[in-house]
């Protein structure tokens, strides 16, 4: 699996382009982000786009990268009417409208991604940081895009957020710890290859540790 990480400001969501074809997370700078990724492909050559989850930092650009590579976006069914409100997407913090982006293809818990090459991507549900919060699973590669569920170094994504369901994250985090996890790709950092397994077990630990579990 090829992944390229494209992260063009401090406020942008991590973006990730996989096998060439396959963009994860959208990130806000359109006009940036689509500069970055026509390093590397031609803009047509991308055909899906798959939001982790409906927050305005991870799917503000979606809209525009989708209407000039023509690609499909796809979402969680639970976060499919959260990115268009501008309090569930948070776009409201940002000063700017909701995102305008509308999502195509509906994911839920289990479905296989082709990203190519004889590679899929697994959903795995992780309600928490919103309702709809997904994380991918790339087994040969042992590669975890985990959105904002879980971050290197013991993070784990706010749950203040309207849509936001606290109650839920400690099962979500705790799914994760049963993968076989070599390199994390986080929502926000740089990729982490330092043994993903360790370091989602923190980010259980402290999140246990927070909610007195």
């Amino acid at each position: 699996m090829e992944v390229r990480y494209i992260c063009p400001t401090a406020y942008d969501s991590s973006v990730y382009l996989v096998n060439g074809k396959v963009l994860i997370d959208a990130g806000m700078s359109s006009d940036l982000i689509i500069k970055q990724l026509e390093k590397y492909i031609q803009l047509t050559d991308l055909k899906l786009i798959i939001l982790t989850h409906c927050h305005y930092d991870h799917t503000a650009a979606a809209a525009a990268i989708a209407e000039k590579s023509g690609a499909e976006v796809g979402i969680h069914k639970d976060d499919l009417e959260s990115v268009n409100d501008e309090y569930m997407s948070v776009s409201v913090f940002f000063g700017d409208r909701a995102p305008a982006v509308k999502p195509t293809i509906t994911y839920e818990e289990g479905d296989k991604i082709d990203i190519g090459e004889g590679e899929y991507l697994e959903v795995i549900h992780t309600p928490g940081h919103s309702k709809g919060s997904i994380c991918l699973y790339e087994p040969v590669s042992k590669s975890l895009f985990s959105g904002d569920t879980v971050f290197p170094g013991g993070g784990f994504g706010r749950m203040d957020f309207e849509g936001s369901e606290p109650d839920m994250m400690l099962g979500s985090v705790e799914k994760l710890t049963k993968l076989d996890v070599k390199t994390l790709y986080s929502g926000h950092g740089a990729p982490n290859d330092r043994d993903g397994n360790k370091q989602i077990m923190a980010s259980y630990t402290m999140l246990k540790i927070m909610m007195g579990a």
